[in-house]
């Protein structure tokens, strides 16, 4: 998107560009932070050696005695750190791809489910300063 960015600052100069993070919802960032405590909690546990499942009354599962025995090698704690961080992404990641001008939504891939290529873009951005242009004209009758 960088490309996007430094194209269009190339055609229109006086455009501001900004990016930042679309919010996931509520139900998304609480799932993406749970899971993001769960996997420290779960790391400190398969280091320390201790068994969680025993203090609640559950069996353990064949997946925590696994870990347990693989944990010299570190692989279970890399394991557990990369699969909870790619759950926490699905989670966490909205792939929207936004462009408002002056706070009129132009383009919302959220909507359109796709994101436009650079021509589109620019012919998009194009057609509303055009727009914007003939709004502020004004004119007198005679």
């Amino acid at each position: 998107m960088f490309s996007y960015s430094r194209a269009i600052s190339q055609l229109y100069p006086d455009i501001r560009i900004e990016g930042e993070n679309y919010p996931p919802t509520p139900f998304n960032r609480f799932v993406g932070n749970l899971i993001s405590y769960l996997k420290l909690l779960s790391i400190l546990l398969i280091v320390s050696g201790q068994n969680p499942f025993i203090y609640l009354g559950l069996q353990t599962p064949r997946a925590w005695t696994w870990s347990q025995d693989n944990k010299v090698s570190i692989f279970s704690c890399l394991m557990t750190f990369f699969v909870c961080n790619m759950m926490e992404t699905h989670f966490l990641s909205t792939g929207a791809f936004e462009i408002t001008l002056n706070d009129v939504p132009v383009w919302s891939k959220l909507q359109s489910g796709y994101v436009p290529n650079i021509q589109e873009i620019l012919h998009i951005l194009d057609n509303h300063l055009k727009m914007n242009q003939v709004d502020h004209m004004t004119f007198s009758s005679t």
